[in-house]
């Protein structure tokens, strides 16, 4: 680590960085302690203004783009150089917690104002980006901002959705935009020279194993299915069982294949049966209908495409004269970083003596779609129980002081290449 990516990590305040957190943790702010704070929201733009205020505190450039996503800059040495780029995103589901998200924008700004109190010169520009509806919570689908950015989903198409409610996204999106126009506007995609995000690692392995940083070399793969079986009703108490087209026996069939499927010694397969509906659902009637979904994850490229591409097979051979309707509604093939910022974070993470350990990410983060851009990694911290997208979810400062060391001085160090 040189002497530039030391001293962004030294000028760090844990203190100020706690406060930031909690000053933004206010807009959507829950009873219990959590956050609401739906993707163009009004607490959403409230917090996009202190983000953008913040950084007019420094004279920090600020832009956003077509779907909102939103970018501070402090220039580098060399204004035309592309920037290295850190952030993550401002959005929660509708019972998060405070820290989801939103530490990888307040983290990154953190840095920011580090390297500015510090003096610290780079090459090229340090940029944070908040993404816009990365969480999905409100329109569908998630990573909307950094999909569009990377061109993974076309604006024509994200700008078709709508809310439970019945709003529009164009016109949440356009009340967003309206309420920060005296920002600038920007063509997407531009070149990066570089990604970072830190997040909360959202699950317990850097708790239990006493380890304070992850170095993330990659997203799992994900997939999910909506299974719809169809048999027909009849009486409880006349109907043979031999005949019957019973479609929640069928259901529970499909169920039990799948799990033997999805059998795994090494606990590495992700599998979840999250929804599960039948009906009619009288007592003395036997079930005609019943829809369920499946969550597949997995982090090796060729085990994700041989258990992921039966799913369909193991529902229609356990139909038992049901019909059965199989159908992908998502679909994301595993996502490995570029191992030279993996590197570059590891070494840092040493060197500021920080216990540390790999990882994979077992969630969905915006760095997935940015690393076919340019080189990307993950940097994680523990999070209490491994709890998130819980409002009981809670980090310490110390750790996420010390996962903004790390950022700053990979991101210095990034910069000056």
């Amino acid at each position: 680590m040189n002497d530039k990516s030391c001293s962004a990590a030294g000028a760090v305040n844990e203190a100020r960085l706690w406060q930031r957190m909690m000053d933004m943790a206010q807009y959507g702010a829950t009873s219990i302690g959590g956050v609401n704070r739906a993707a163009f929201s009004r607490e959403d733009i409230e917090a996009r203004k202190t983000l953008i205020a913040w950084a007019g505190e420094f004279g920090f450039d600020t832009a956003t783009d077509a779907i909102g996503n939103l970018y501070i800059r402090r220039a580098g040495a060399e204004a035309d150089a592309a920037p290295v780029v850190t952030g993550s995103h401002l959005d929660s589901q509708p019972k998060g917690g405070k820290f989801d998200g939103a530490y990888g924008v307040v983290g990154g700004f953190e840095v920011l104002e580090a390297v500015e109190r510090a003096g610290i010169a780079t090459r090229r520009p340090i940029e944070v980006v908040a993404w816009s509806n990365e969480e999905g919570g409100r329109f569908q689908p998630g990573c909307m901002g950094s999909a569009i950015f990377a061109g993974d989903l076309t604006l024509d198409e994200a700008l078709k959705a709508s809310d439970p409610e019945g709003i529009s996204i164009v016109d949440a999106l356009r009340q967003t935009l309206e309420s920060t126009s005296d920002i600038s506007r920007r063509d997407i995609p531009f070149p990066m020279a570089g990604y970072i995000e830190a997040h909360i690692e959202q699950g317990p392995r850097l708790e239990n194993d006493g380890r304070t940083i992850g170095v993330v070399s990659g997203v799992q793969g994900l997939t999910w299915y909506r299974v719809e079986v169809f048999g027909e009703e009849a009486h409880a108490g006349t109907a043979p069982l031999g005949g019957r087209k019973d479609a929640l026996k069928s259901a529970v069939s499909m169920v039990r294949g799948l799990e033997e499927l999805m059998h795994d010694e090494s606990d590495t397969v992700r599998f979840t049966i999250g929804r599960f509906e039948c009906g009619p659902g009288a007592p003395s009637t036997v079930p005609s209908h019943v829809l369920f979904t499946v969550d597949f994850r997995h982090p090796d490229l060729s085990t994700f495409l041989d258990l992921g591409g039966k799913i369909r097979e193991v529902c229609e051979a356990n139909a038992r004269g049901c019909d059965v309707t199989v159908s992908r509604t998502i679909y994301s093939e595993p996502v490995v970083f570029d191992t030279s910022v993996g590197d570059l974070i590891r070494k840092c993470s040493q060197a500021l003596d920080l216990p540390h350990m790999d990882m994979v990410s077992g969630a969905g983060h915006d760095a997935m779609h940015i690393a076919a851009l340019c080189p990307s990694g993950m940097i994680f911290v523990p999070c209490e129980k491994g709890l998130s997208h819980n409002e009981a979810e809670n980090a310490t400062a110390a750790d996420l002081a010390a996962g903004t060391q790390v950022l700053a001085a990979s991101l210095v160090d990034l910069a000056d290449r």
